[in-house]
């Protein structure tokens, strides 16, 4: 099932997509909205009022209370900057001031000359969970949606922190919604890739990535509690590349769809 959040006429709701195109044509007229009672962590019940996609605006899929990052978990992009494999997970925290939705605007930071794209795979967490065994991970996964880790790469390696490259407002476009029927090993082996005004930037498979999903969140959680809409980006393949003012960037997982924004002017 793919759940979105979304606004229509000054409220907010979760829904269910529904149609048969393509999930990548978030935009589609022939998609509808099957507005979900309550909230979609716990049991729900489709509510069977539905609004046309096209009828609503998109918002961010989840509102997390945290957003736990992995840096250079895709060897090929280690490379590319000139760096090593860590030999543990490299985590750090996105605001959740920094998330926004498909169609907002990235916000170029008045502080960078060089910012770039990272297309990612999100992992959104279902339940409030510590300590997860392995074995337990599945159940703790509310499912899967797109992610850009946007960053200021040249206060990235000026400052050498990351809060401020990685975490400034409008850096974590999120969407358009989280693909709930997906078992950990299908998400583990998914096409990814962005693209900059229609140009293939970046193209990898998430079965690249270095420490796999059931990796990350015994490894997170080892340290935190993570709660329902937490989200856990898992790293980017290479290709990484700068973002202009005017730029659009899309993101496409297999089997999730296309988060889509654009690049403006800060102010």
């Amino acid at each position: 099932m793919r759940i979105a959040r979304f606004s229509i006429d000054g409220n907010v709701a979760f829904g269910a997509v529904e149609g048969e195109e393509p999930a990548e044509s978030a935009a589609s007229g022939g998609l509808v909205l099957d507005i979900i009672k309550g909230i979609p962590y716990t049991d729900f019940e489709l509510s069977g009022t539905k609004v046309p996609l096209s009828k609503v605006r998109l918002l961010p899929p989840v509102l997390p209370n945290k957003v736990v990052a992995i840096g250079r978990n895709y060897a090929e992009h280690a490379a590319e900057l000139g760096n090593e494999v860590p030999d543990v997970p490299v985590a750090f925290f996105k605001p959740t001031t920094s998330v926004i939705g498909p169609g907002d605007a990235i916000e170029y930071p008045s502080f960078s000359n060089e910012l770039h794209h990272e297309a990612e795979l999100a992992v959104v967490i279902g339940r409030m969970c510590r300590e997860v065994p392995r074995e337990r991970v599945k159940d703790v996964i509310f499912g899967y949606t797109c992610a850009n880790d946007v960053t200021a790469r040249d206060a990235q390696q000026r400052e050498k922190q990351w809060a401020r490259a990685k975490g400034f407002d409008t850096s974590c476009p999120l969407g358009p919604w989280v693909e709930t029927d997906l078992s950990i090993a299908a998400a583990s082996d998914l096409t990814i890739q962005a693209t900059v005004n229609g140009e293939q930037r970046q193209l990898g498979r998430t079965s690249d990535m270095i420490r796999s999903i059931e990796d990350l969140v015994v490894h997170i959680t080892e340290a935190m509690t993570l709660l329902p809409g937490d989200v856990i980006l898992t790293g980017t393949p290479a290709g990484v590349g700068p973002l202009n003012v005017g730029d659009e960037v899309a993101v496409t997982i297999e089997g999730i769809g296309t988060l889509t924004n654009k690049v403006i002017k800060r102010g």
